[in-house]
């Protein structure tokens, strides 16, 4: 209890200086001071004021927070604000354990990969090849082609399950093989074919899932201890585990997990039997230690675990533009290029970008389901470091509108069969809000257009010739109809 007292005392002074000896320690502590003090919306208006961390915090309920920030292939920084555990007054430190969620799926593809390193599996052959304790049961769906290894860790199986939502502590947990089945106690669907595999990308924990069989089946070790000695520790990544529930980890390390209405899960965090798509405990300084791993490697000047030809297979996009192995690659103006992915869990969001070239990068941890924080902490990142293509922050122009003309608006629109938008007025403001979802503020741009602060969205209100409101528009990924039904 009394190392609890220490570790409380200054929620937010927790930070580790790496790379002081390239530059000084208040050059450093200036550039943090202006990431801190200077949060970036994706979406900006030019009425906001300076947007401190604290105060970003405190709008999304979010209790800790943890950064890494990776210069000139090197970590230069890491900081922790706020608590790891509210209740108890634990302060986010760097060393604080939070859950990976979907990055688990890129250090996932760094074990996987070493396994085609070492010739014990080839990315191009059935998997069915390498399962022996469950088999990949195809069918028709499959059109007789074969699901391979690339196409488990690219998403392009043409496989079921999206993700996973965990199982509270005391619950009994499935096996593998009962998960990949849909079999009691597990709480997800079976993994199956949605389609033949190689036609495109579609996000599968499910596929994932199946990677982590193929590792144990061809290793003949627990996955986590696999991992452990053949990814993690060689990179570094002494403080990170696979094991679930986590062992051998001191409680006051583990951050609990909050909803984005800051209360927390029961049981503090879920437990993930699903460990390669969804159950590394990490931290940004580690995560960091694979990002830098990866530039190096590509560059040919480290092989730690994956040597430079892995490494450009591992980074190089299968079948579609984006999907690479185990990462999603972001392709920017002017040829800059990162290898990303994020993550979800039950009360945890996370997110890492790593340049291809130029070894710089960025790791963003929160212990909340709600990660809007997260973009805007990159963003400033990105700006205080010039990091090219990664402050996405837009600047819209928001103009007044009259109350009788957004009264008009308001009604219920239906975006897809059982999905509807509603919009709704309070005083001189428009609210939408989707089924299952929260209710946002919607920002007048024209008389008839509105955009969104959260997320790079607009939505357009249609008339017919008699004035009538008859659709709304949602320009988000795409263009969508809604008609307004009531």
């Amino acid at each position: 209890m009394k190392t609890c007292k220490i570790l409380i005392t200054c929620a937010f002074l927790f930070c580790v200086k790496i790379n002081a000896a390239a530059q000084s320690p208040s050059d450093i502590s200036e550039k943090i001071r202006r990431v801190e003090q200077n949060l970036l919306p994706n979406i900006q208006t030019g009425n906001e004021g300076p947007m401190t961390i604290q105060d970003r915090m405190a709008f999304y309920k979010v209790h800790g927070v943890s950064i890494a920030v990776i210069h000139n292939y090197k970590l230069e920084w890491a900081k922790g604000y706020g608590y790891a555990d509210d209740s108890l007054k634990l302060a986010v430190t760097p060393q604080t354990l939070f859950q990976a969620a979907s990055i688990s799926k890129s250090i996932n593809s760094v074990g996987v990969l070493k396994l085609v390193q070492d010739k014990k599996i080839d990315l191009y052959t059935d998997i069915n090849t390498y399962l022996t304790t469950w088999k990949f049961p195809y069918d028709s769906l499959s059109k007789n082609k074969k699901i391979t290894v690339a196409n488990l860790l690219s998403h392009t199986g043409g496989l079921t399950v999206h993700g996973f939502g965990g199982y509270e502590k005391g619950e009994p947990l499935p096996t593998i093989p009962e998960i990949l089945d849909g079999k009691k106690p597990a709480n997800s669907d079976a993994v199956r074919s949605m389609y033949a595999p190689g036609i495109k990308s579609e996000y599968s924990g499910g596929g994932i899932t199946i990677s982590q069989q193929i590792v144990m089946d061809v290793t003949h070790q627990p996955y986590d201890k696999f991992m452990y000695d053949n990814v993690l520790k060689p990179l570094g990544m002494t403080s990170s585990t696979y094991a679930q529930p986590p062992v051998n980890n001191k409680p006051w390390l583990l951050a609990t997990a909050y909803r984005d209405n800051g209360k927390a899960l029961k049981g503090k965090y879920h437990i993930y039997p699903e460990q390669a798509a969804a159950g590394l405990w990490t931290n940004p300084t580690d995560l960091s230690k694979y990002i830098i791993e990866t530039q190096l490697a590509l560059k040919g000047t480290s092989k730690k675990v994956l040597d430079q030809q892995t490494t450009r297979l591992r980074l190089t996009p299968y079948i579609d533009k984006n999907a690479a192995l185990g990462v999603f690659i972001d392709s920017l103006q002017d040829g800059v290029k990162y290898f990303e992915h994020g993550g979800a869990n039950e009360g945890f969001r996370c997110q890492y970008y790593g340049r291809m070239e130029g070894g710089n990068g960025v790791v963003v941890m929160v212990n909340s389901d709600n990660g809007n924080i997260m973009s805007e902490i990159v963003n400033s990142v990105a700006n205080v470091y010039d990091f090219k293509g990664l402050n996405r922050s837009k600047v819209r122009k928001e103009v007044a509108v009259a109350d009788t003309t957004l009264q008009k608006y308001t009604g219920k629109y239906e975006l897809a069969p059982g999905f509807i938008l509603t919009v709704t007025r309070e005083g001189n403001s428009l609210f939408g809000q989707a089924t299952g979802q929260g209710k946002i503020q919607l920002y007048a741009e024209s008389n008839n257009k509105f955009f969104l602060k959260v997320v790079d969205a607009e939505v357009e209100f249609v008339k017919d010739d008699k004035g009538q409101i008859t659709k709304a528009v949602l320009y988000q990924n795409g263009i969508h109809d809604a008609k307004k039904i009531e």
